[in-house]
């Protein structure tokens, strides 16, 4: 009896150690471009010591429509913390409030695509101890943030060496009417060619061959479906290469717990990937 004590004892000691290692912090960042204070979480990984010398790749996650700074950990995956060890990575996830992650053309005030990819990842690489270049950063997200991973990494391969996305609005076009994408491009019917130039579906000509490491996961049950197959079938006319996974599933916070984890080991695999000779 006294040797099951003390191992559970033991167990419980190793756990809250655990824990305790696995630091969750959040972080507030002054965004010039909109001239206001966003929040963020930042989550380090069992280990991290800003006095060692030791770099760590990053990995921003982006919520969805409706979202905020916090869903991934309080709703989408709440083991993000034990992930972040496994993978031994940082994991930031940004407040982009109902942006799209774009520098909208019409509003001021919503400028997320700086504010990800350049002021967000400035004070992150001055703050923490990470790989400050695209051999150790990838952007990816769900449904608006699955559309935010894949825009932020093709308009930036300057910053983000991967990205990805889940079950993401890749082609907003069809959508016209939905998410008060109206108020930062305008209307669709004004507009047409505006909501062109802003939609992942149009932007792969921009991808230079060999730059970018590109995951995308879609349930076959979900309303962005259509446009995702439409996307993988034109990136592979182009030969692009990338990984495309479907499941069965809708668009559930269910199905994203589940996508992430096949994404951040791909990110994993860019991130310990083996200079070519």
């Amino acid at each position: 009896m006294k040797k099951q004590v003390c191992t559970l004892f033991f167990l419980i000691a190793s756990c809250l150690i655990s824990l305790q290692a696995q630091k969750v912090d959040t972080v507030e960042v002054f965004s010039q471009k909109m001239n206001k204070a966003l929040k963020n979480v930042v989550i380090l990984p069992e280990g991290y010591d800003k006095a060692n010398d030791k770099r760590y790749p990053v990995v921003y996650l982006l919520h969805g429509y409706g979202g905020k700074h916090s869903t991934w950990v309080d709703h989408t995956k709440k083991s993000l913390p034990q992930d972040a060890s496994k993978w031994d990575v940082i994991i930031v996830c940004p407040d982009g409030q109902n942006s799209w992650y774009w520098d909208s053309p019409v509003n001021p005030g919503m400028q997320f695509e700086t504010y990800v990819s350049k002021e967000l990842i400035g004070f992150v690489d001055e703050n923490y101890n990470t790989i400050a270049s695209p051999k150790g950063r990838a952007v990816t997200g769900f449904s608006m943030g699955g559309h935010g991973g894949l825009w932020l990494g093709i308009n930036h391969p300057d910053v983000f060496g991967a990205c990805g996305s889940m079950s993401g609005g890749v082609d907003i076009r069809p959508f016209p009417n939905n998410w008060e994408m109206r108020k930062w491009l305008g209307s669709y019917k004004a507009n047409p060619e505006v909501w062109k130039q802003y939609t992942v579906a149009t932007q792969l000509h921009k991808i230079e061959p060999n730059t970018l490491e590109i995951i995308i996961d879609c349930g076959k049950d979900d309303f962005f479906y259509k446009v995702n197959e439409d996307l993988h079938h034109d990136m592979l006319r182009r030969n692009i290469t990338h990984d495309y996974i479907v499941r069965p599933g809708g668009h559930t916070h269910k199905y994203w717990n589940n996508a992430v984890d096949y994404q951040l080991m791909f990110f994993s695999k860019f991130f310990n990937k083996e200079p070519a000779e």
